[in-house]
């Protein structure tokens, strides 16, 4: 079966989401939702998002603030779009019917977080991204020239290689046709095709053994843009968030937000001395590479699995009033947080690399776009400054709106895309192998490509995912396609790239810390 739409999107988040609301206003809209439509990247975001909005800040302190935490890696074309453009978009968020908290003065209440000079972030509470995903999933609902499909799965995008033709990193013009989904609900592969593309596929988080991700983040749009031959950019940089409530089996981690610290919540260790003064002036609020390196260290050195957060020294009620999320989590495991410190520890939070894109988030595949966390703008170097994703998500999403309806008059649709080919395949009777090289692939890359790398762990990394990574070939050249085989074909092919980056920068920059190369002062 063949469908046919302007605009294919490709996820359901911040990106996905806008992307398709003003895409709609120039051509039918397909929006493929992995799962549920409101269980995106995008709703798990409790901090919030950064804007200038009032004095005494103003647009050169948040590009400064970002370049600092970028640690030298930045793309300053990039940082200079996102903070220039957050307020217009920001006001687009606000009449789509996104709350965002006021004080007592009609002022927005700005929270202020690591690596931030001013107050300046705005939020919904604690549940910032809930509240800006529901508000968007509810004007798509009512928007006639969008059609969302929950429960579509995308397996390939359509290239040259699907007419039989050989395409390498080095092949001019790659186009993208559209891509191959699997209807979950019928279990059938149709095929998409569409004169533009945009991947809003979310993170990567469960390549890892403890994220904040949700279980759908399994890289599926930079494996689909990797397998097309798309440029993969800055993947060694993973960020681990460092204030992850610290629950055994729980998953995804629950977050403690950033917007805590930047309350002024401190960071002890469990015999209650703080520690963060050791490793940086700026202490608790230093950005989070520094932090999660500074409680990865303390916790090796005492041989302890988490740190405290501290909040206890805060008036009470204004605790429980900004942070009711956090705190009635807390309270459901016996924890008081006006009262008893919070367990943390850092978990796998967010990829700052990703799909190459451009100023108008085009990819280097001609009629793909990218935008979100699957993207690699440029805009957070070597480590993301706090609650600058989904700004610099909503700000490419309106760029790649913007570009592709000066070239959409001009596409066709591709003709004689050949049909899925599951000829040869059985029906996969072997879901624990599928299951327990998940389990080996999480516990390679947080065993050897956390938070502190070495040549030694990446090298020991790299072969035992080679191994994995024929086997798992092998078992999807065999299987009839499911949406879990697939995910962990992408799961594999995105630990590659991390740890293949990884290899190559023979430095310490920003989340990507080695030893065999310490970082010159």
């Amino acid at each position: 079966m063949t469908r046919e739409s302007d605009f294919l999107v490709i996820g359901s988040g911040i990106a996905g989401l806008s992307f398709a609301l003003k895409a709609s206003k120039f051509g039918k809209v397909t929006l493929l939702c992995k799962t549920a439509l409101d269980e995106a990247n995008t709703a798990f975001a409790q901090g919030g998002i950064a804007s200038v909005t009032c004095f005494p800040d103003n647009f050169e302190k948040h590009i400064s603030d970002t370049l600092i935490a970028g640690d030298g890696h930045c793309n300053r074309d990039a940082v200079e779009k996102v903070v220039r453009e957050a307020p217009k978009q920001i006001e687009e968020l606000i009449g789509w019917g996104v709350n965002f908290d006021k004080n007592t003065d009609g002022k927005f209440d700005l929270h202020r977080e690591g690596g931030h000079c001013e107050h300046r972030i705005l939020h919904h509470k604690d549940n910032t991204g809930f509240e800006i995903q529901q508000s968007l999933i509810r004007q798509a609902k009512a928007n006639s020239h969008i059609e969302i499909l929950e429960h579509h799965f995308a397996i390939d995008i359509i290239t040259q290689h699907h007419l039989g033709k050989i395409v390498t990193h080095h092949t001019p013009n790659i186009e993208c046709y559209g891509a191959y989904v699997l209807n979950e609900k019928t279990n059938t592969i149709h095929t998409f095709l569409s004169k533009i593309t945009l991947l809003a596929t979310g993170g990567i988080g469960n390549v890892y053994l403890t994220t904040t991700n949700p279980d759908i983040s399994t890289g599926d749009g930079i494996a689909m843009a990797h397998r097309a031959r798309a440029i993969i950019e800055d993947m060694e940089f993973v960020q681990f968030h460092p204030t992850a409530l610290y629950n055994i089996g729980e998953r995804p981690s629950f977050l403690i937000t950033e917007a805590m610290r930047g309350y002024g919540a401190v960071l002890r260790t469990q015999d209650g001395k703080e520690f963060m003064q050791k490793y940086d002036s700026r202490h608790s609020l230093a950005p989070r590479d520094i932090v999660s390196r500074a409680i990865d260290n303390e916790m090796k050195i005492r041989g302890e699995y988490f740190v405290y957060l501290d909040v206890t020294h805060k008036d009470a009620e204004e605790t429980k009033k900004h942070f009711p999320n956090i705190y009635k989590k807390c309270m459901e495991l016996g924890i008081d947080i006006t009262k008893d410190y919070i367990p943390v520890s850092p978990t796998e939070h967010y990829l700052c690399g990703g799909i190459k894109v451009d100023i108008n988030a085009r990819t280097s595949i001609n009629r793909l776009y990218a935008a979100g966390e699957c993207s690699c703008t440029g805009l957070h170097g070597g480590n993301r400054l706090a609650s600058n994703s989904l700004v610099e998500a909503i700000v490419y999403a309106d760029a790649a709106v913007n570009d592709a309806k000066n070239i959409l008059p001009a596409l066709q649709y591709k003709k004689n895309i050949p049909d899925w080919n599951d000829e040869g395949t059985s029906l996969n009777e072997e879901m624990i192998l599928i299951t327990q090289t998940f389990k080996e692939v999480e516990q390679i890359m947080s065993t050897y490509v956390g938070i502190v790398r070495s040549d030694l762990r990446l090298t020991r990394a790299m072969r035992r995912l080679e191994i994995l990574f024929r086997e798992t070939e092998d078992l999807f050249d065999k299987s009839v396609a499911s949406r879990k085989i697939c995910e962990l074909r992408n799961v594999i092919s995105v630990s590659y790239l991390i740890i293949k980056q990884a290899m190559q920068r023979k430095e310490s920059l920003g989340l990507h810390y080695t030893i065999d190369y310490p970082k010159k002062n």
